[in-house]
């Protein structure tokens, strides 16, 4: 694969790079389930929405107040003749947008209002209110729901550029640290992966994603309680990983994408929320380890320097002298055992 530009599916800051082409009927499907469509618009648009909702049933309710007003003979009326208008002092379309700018907003000046020898006008204030009333909830609804979104909680958890292949705990490690970047904490994480490749069936079928689990561990346990300080967490690679392959020397030949996920609960709403990112074999740092980044002060406190967060230094000896290395330590002390 070197010299290649090999694709991802998942791209470092955890956004998807799957483009849906050719779908029949996709306006429909979106307006089937407007309210997500609308949460997951782009602010720009979501603004646009907002001003056109006011801006629009304004302008639409003063149109019909103006055709009431026509019908009605309101227009052209001197101020001392007898008629009664439906709403007064409304002569102009301008006057008719003010009416229901003021009505809608409850502003309300008394300068313009409605007569009552009009149903017709009474029933369309009501209907204004009503229907505009349900209009202004559902926008604003949209914005505290796409304000309050987990995605945005998960884009202050980081992780390391690069994922590193070292002895840990007596066995050949894949490890990848992350970071939360807020105070608040995030509880009950538990950090998982997809290991992305091509794959060919025994029947001579071609897969171009074959998805295989891998799963990653934080001393000896899956979960972690909160993530307060960054963690590194690893997978062993042992003859169950779909990994077991890998070597030094096959490393960036290899055609694969891991993507890493991590699954956390915020302490402060209780809502869960998930952060992703993805590892090419040109990423995989073989025989190094990172770099210690928490540090204690004389006050009794801890400083978390992210400057050395991504940076990564090489073991003394090689990986594979350390495997070998320990395998002879276990024969002997299997050995004294018997």
């Amino acid at each position: 694969m070197s010299g290649t530009l090999q694709r991802r599916l998942v791209s470092k800051n955890g956004h998807n790079n799957v483009k849906i082409d050719n779908v029949e009927g996709m306006v429909k499907l979106y307006l089937h389930d407007i309210w997500t469509t609308v949460v997951d618009i782009k602010w720009r648009y979501k603004l646009t929405l907002f001003v056109c909702t006011f801006l629009g049933t304004w302008f639409i309710f003063g149109v019909l107040f103006y055709l009431i007003a026509m019908s009605n003979g309101d227009l052209g009326q001197t101020p001392e003749s007898n008629h009664t208008p439906c709403v007064m002092n409304v002569g102009t379309l301008t006057g008719a947008y003010l009416f229901s700018l003021e009505s809608q907003t409850t502003i309300g000046y008394g300068f313009r209002h409605i007569s009552e020898e009009c149903p017709l006008a009474i029933f369309t204030l009501v209907v204004q209110l009503v229907f505009t009333g349900l209009a202004e909830i559902f926008v604003t609804a949209a914005f505290l729901a796409k304000l309050a979104r987990p995605k945005k909680r998960a884009e202050t958890v980081i992780f390391s550029q690069s994922a590193v292949i070292c002895w840990h705990r007596g066995q050949t490690c894949l490890m990848v640290r992350v970071a939360n970047m807020r105070k608040s904490l995030l509880i009950q994480c538990q950090v998982s992966g997809k290991l992305l490749a091509p794959y060919v069936t025994q029947e001579g079928e071609k897969i171009l994603l074959h998805q295989e689990p891998v799963d990653f561990r934080l001393d000896s346990s899956q979960e972690c309680p909160f993530l307060l300080l960054p963690l590194t967490f690893y997978h062993v690679l042992d003859e169950n990983s779909p990994l077991a392959s890998l070597t030094e020397e096959n490393l960036n030949s290899r055609d694969f994408e891991l993507v890493v996920t991590l699954n956390a609960t915020m302490e402060s709403t209780a809502s869960t929320c998930q952060s992703r990112t993805s590892y090419l074999p040109q990423e995989f740092r073989w025989g190094y380890d990172f770099k210690p980044l928490v540090f204690s002060t004389p006050g009794g406190r801890y400083i978390t320097d992210f400057d050395h967060f991504d940076e990564v230094e090489k073991r003394n000896e090689p990986l594979l002298l350390q495997n070998v290395e320990m395998i002879k330590l276990q024969m002997e002390e299997e050995y004294r055992k018997e």
